[in-house]
């Protein structure tokens, strides 16, 4: 019996969506996909159900490029609420330890914030999806079982005070992937001596989008029934942008036919190492290259939108 044929449409791009707080980022992506009719979507690392903000959603070719956005540097605004510790670090977990909030302004959490810039090491927390022994933390966790993690390396570029009040304060985060920042909020809790957990969160950037770019929900759903597939396609953004900082390479016919066979050409003018998008003789954007050590351009991830 043959394979059945995938449902939808041939749709390439990314849909930069502002979720919303209670909804769980594959929801929210299946929901884009239905409405675009697309046979193939991913996201590009999941946001909490309590965090909203912004979800690049890559579908067709572009989910090629998901694993770049998903190791890019994110940026963070949330809220430290001080005295009470929760299972999972944020508030839709239980309260299981509560203690005195000692006196504070904005110079001493500042002082705070200062420790936790640069390298720092995370120990991942029980309700996350990273796996052991196959299975994801998380998973463990809803049947009370607690195991040991090794800790993980992070880097926070930037970590500043917004404001406070007597018993929270809201600061603004920028770092790198794999940052949890329920565990961050944790920590500067105990730095403070008296435990903190975290009750609001809202991603305003991810690698080289930002939150002013993002639609809701709601929007795309008007969009759809107002205009179909055609005004729904318009909310894209071109893929290639996803890595915008990266140098363009533009090929010539006869470079353009190799690539696509997988071979590395040489390129005149073209970058000496790192990586490179990779521009059709006809200005058609074709995929990811990387830079050889005898200066030629290998093709390393193409994407088919012809």
């Amino acid at each position: 019996m043959g394979r059945q044929r995938q449902r939808g449409r041939t749709v390439n791009g990314i849909l930069l969506l502002d979720k919303s707080v209670g909804m769980s980022s594959n929801a929210a992506l299946q929901e884009v996909k239905k409405l675009f009719f697309a046979k193939k979507a991913g996201h590009t690392g999941s946001l909490d159900p309590l965090a909203s903000g912004l979800l690049p959603l890559c579908l067709g070719e572009a989910t090629k490029l998901s694993s770049f956005l998903l190791d890019s540097d994110k940026v963070y605004e949330g809220v430290c609420q001080l005295g009470r510790k929760t299972s999972t670090g944020d508030a839709e977990g239980e309260v299981i330890e509560e203690r005195p909030v000692p006196k504070f302004d904005e110079a001493s959490i500042k002082k705070v914030l200062s420790q936790f810039l640069g390298d720092i090491e995370q120990i991942p927390p029980m309700h996350s999806a990273i796996k052991q022994n196959g299975q994801p933390l998380y998973k463990l966790a809803h049947q009370g079982i607690v195991v040991e993690r090794e800790p993980r390396p992070v880097h926070i570029y930037e970590l500043d005070y917004l404001s406070h009040d007597t018993l929270s304060f809201r600061f603004r985060l920028r770092c790198s992937k794999g940052t949890y920042v329920r565990t961050l909020v944790e920590d500067m809790g105990e730095v403070m001596g008296c435990g903190a957990h975290l009750t609001d969160l809202r991603r305003t950037q991810v690698g080289p989008f930002d939150i002013e770019q993002a639609v809701t929900s709601e929007v795309i759903a008007h969009v759809a029934a107002d205009g179909g597939h055609e005004e729904l396609d318009k909310l894209m953004i071109p893929m290639h942008q996803a890595l915008e900082n990266w140098p363009a390479v533009r090929l010539s016919e006869n470079s353009t036919y190799y690539v696509r066979q997988g071979q590395p050409v040489q390129v005149a003018k073209a970058p000496t190492s790192g990586w490179v998008r990779l521009f059709a003789n006809d200005e058609n954007f074709i995929g990811v290259g990387q830079i050889m050590d005898d200066g030629r351009v290998a093709p390393k991830r193409l994407v088919n939108v012809s």
